[in-house]
């Protein structure tokens, strides 16, 4: 007897697909596995593991903070005085707003009030720019480089009849008068290459402690016009019982005293848009009107001197100016691997420096620093990483390349950064105005946002990065200061196709994680980009484990997990339950 057919039931049967290693943030509409589409206040150090970021500690509430910067300690100017290793110094009395702080060996330079403070020295601090007006009688004489006066020269045309060896005699047959003195040995005249005037004022030693030898200054006003313009101050002298002193070059045909009107003597430093050190010396670049004509220029000082910029004495070390071809404002500056390197929107121009003064300029057209984000400029791993109009770049001495396309396609501005080890912090404001910090981890090339903290200053001293929000002090390690009490994160997911081929659909995701004590998690789901999130599951652990959470969606075309909570978290795996087949 034939047995009845019955109907068959297809076998219902499952598969895994595991994630266990997680690629940080990527904020586009199609993401690979492991990447997420949002981020809060997670780091990759744990990589490949998906972990909270360390508490930051807050260092110390600032009153008016106007600039930061690393040394061998923290240095920074608030409420118009600079702070260093913790206390304030005598460098006081900053004017209000933003500083760029320089280091160059022990000082700090104060830009742009063009102060500076030795570090090594507390006693030593002060103004780069010296101002001197004269009062009283003020007298010339024709002298050596060392001050020493000449013996009176004989003025005319034409030569003197039997000189006496060493005889002067002021040859005024040209338009220019030049100095000459004869020669037993040759029986001629020969020319003193350069003459010198003594100018002697009674200040009372103000003279002597305003300028050094080798100054280079603006002088005018002088009763004696060959000693007017930019000259450099070859000697100087005096004292409150005696009369102070200068030696400049020019001629002088007789001694000669000035009893009515003021000589002024000026050491001044360029107005600058940004300034950094290479070399032992500081680099600048302006771009604007001084008041009296339209510049776009690059500027040095003198070799190991931040007081000189207009120290011309025909050597290597001397202070020097080009102006640059290329149009538009600066946008920043660095030095990078030892050159002075300046940026525009869309140009870069990197000097060359030559040990015989003779520096060059070399341009690059190509992206630049975005106006405004100039504090972006951070060199990590021997690489300079910096923001653009478009995106942020890695610059290595060619052409710029784009590290930022996880970032999406919001636009930011505004870049302020810093680096620790090899993660490079951004803070940014995005469209709407609104900060956003990012961290970019240069080994791993992963990119996480923390959080919404508005940064206006970092810098690095030692194993800590600290960082200026408003008028907090932070310390991004927390290595020092007061910790926050707990850090509360938040990973999202990019879009999970609930239905794949053949039947296919996720049935459960586990998720694999670990937690400490008084640490929470929620798991959240989000179906058909509705904008709901709908909270699966919480967990709080009683001591530090590892747990497994099974999470079951309902059906739908597609959906976004989302994982948020406080405190210690480390996620091992996502593990998609896929299952196959059907009833019938």
């Amino acid at each position: 007897m034939d047995m009845p057919q019955l109907p068959t039931l297809d076998y219902e049967y499952t598969d895994r697909e595991v994630t266990d290693t997680f690629a940080g943030y990527n904020h586009k509409l199609k993401i690979g596995a492991g990447e997420f589409y949002d981020t809060e206040n997670l780091t990759s150090a744990y990589y490949p593991l998906l972990a909270e970021r360390k508490k930051r500690g807050l260092v110390k509430q600032l009153t008016a903070p106007g600039g930061l910067l690393g040394k061998e300690e923290l240095a920074y100017v608030d409420n118009g005085t600079l702070w260093y290793n913790g206390e304030p110094t005598a460098l006081t009395g900053l004017t209000a707003g933003e500083k760029q702080l320089v280091s160059m060996g022990a000082y700090i330079c104060v830009f742009p009030d063009k102060k500076y403070y030795n570090t090594a020295d507390a006693g030593d601090h002060g103004s780069m720019e010296a101002y001197y007006t004269s009062t009283g009688t003020v007298k010339y004489t024709m002298c050596r480089t060392d001050g020493t006066e000449y013996a009176k020269p004989t003025v005319s045309a034409a030569a003197p009849e039997q000189p006496e060896n060493a005889a002067l005699w002021i040859d005024t047959s040209q338009e220019k008068h030049v100095l000459k003195q004869w020669s037993s040995a040759t029986q001629e005249w020969v020319s003193v290459p350069t003459v010198y005037t003594r100018v002697q004022f009674i200040s009372g030693g103000e003279l002597p402690g305003l300028f050094s030898v080798y100054d280079g200054v603006e002088i005018s006003g002088a009763g004696v016009e060959d000693v007017n313009g930019t000259k450099v101050i070859y000697a100087l002298g005096g004292s409150e019982t005696a009369l102070d002193y200068i030696v400049v070059t020019g001629l002088l045909e007789a001694a000669y005293e000035q009893t009515t009107g003021a000589v002024s003597i000026k050491r001044t430093v360029p107005q600058m848009d940004y300034i950094c050190e290479s070399q032992n010396r500081l680099w600048g670049c302006y771009y604007g009107n001084d008041g009296e004509q339209s510049l776009n220029e690059i500027y040095c000082c003198a070799l190991g001197d931040f007081k000189n910029w207009r120290q011309y004495m025909g050597l290597s070390t001397d202070s020097w100016t080009a102006s640059v071809g290329s149009d538009g404002p600066w946008t920043g500056a660095v030095n990078y691997l030892g050159y002075p390197t300046f940026f525009k929107e869309d140009r870069i121009h990197r000097v060359s420096i030559s040990a015989y003064g003779a520096h060059q300029i070399n341009e690059t057209a190509c992206r630049g620093v975005q106006k405004g984000s100039g504090k972006s400029l951070v060199v990590v791993n021997e690489t300079l990483l910096y923001k653009s109009r478009s995106d942020i770049c890695a610059y290595q001495g060619g052409f710029p390349s784009g590290i930022s396309d996880a970032l999406g396609e919001e636009l930011y501005s505004d870049a302020v950064a810093g680096a620790i080890r090899d993660r490079y912090y951004i803070s940014m404001k995005d469209s709407k105005r609104e900060p956003q910090l990012f961290v970019y981890d240069m080994g791993k090339r992963l990119w996480m946002r923390e959080d919404s903290l508005g940064v206006d200053s970092f810098a690095r001293v030692g194993d800590e990065l600290y960082a200026i929000s408003g008028k907090l002090l932070y310390a991004m390690q927390g290595t020092v200061g007061e910790p926050e009490p707990f850090v509360s994160w938040r990973a999202e997911t990019g879009i999970l196709y609930y239905q794949y081929p053949d039947k296919k659909y996720i049935s459960r995701f586990n998720i694999r994680a670990q937690m400490e004590e008084g640490a929470e998690m929620d798991v959240y789901i989000q179906y058909d980009s509705s904008g709901v999130w709908e909270r699966k599951g919480r967990i709080k652990l009683k001591g530090t484990n590892t747990v497994t959470v099974p999470i079951r969606p309902r059906r739908c075309d597609h959906m976004r997990i989302r994982l948020e909570g406080k405190g210690m978290f480390r996620l091992f795996s996502v593990a998609k339950i896929i299952s196959f087949g059907s009833d019938m």
